[in-house]
């Protein structure tokens, strides 16, 4: 383990809460949070379109326009998720 990877090799309370929360859920849910938490901790950097989905979400989110849950459902299963 290199000198970044100690400093950073323990987790906040916070994350380790959510961990012991996860563990109590069904295998098939920790799997999607489980794939879910390695995306998001992936180093690879946006493409265009995602930067761009981003930028119109929070335009929609300062209009006070909210998704419906199965938008929310589909994106994430488009992504894998």
């Amino acid at each position: 383990m290199n000198s970044s990877e100690d400093r950073y090799s323990t987790m906040t309370k916070l994350l380790d809460e959510a961990v012991i929360a996860i563990r109590r859920l069904p295998p098939e849910t920790q799997d999607d949070l489980g794939r879910f938490l390695l995306e998001l901790a992936s180093e690879e950097p946006l493409t265009p379109d995602e930067i761009a989905a981003l930028d119109e979400a929070e335009a929609e989110i300062a209009r006070g326009e909210r998704a419906s849950l199965e938008s929310v459902r589909a994106f994430w299963r488009s992504h894998g998720l």
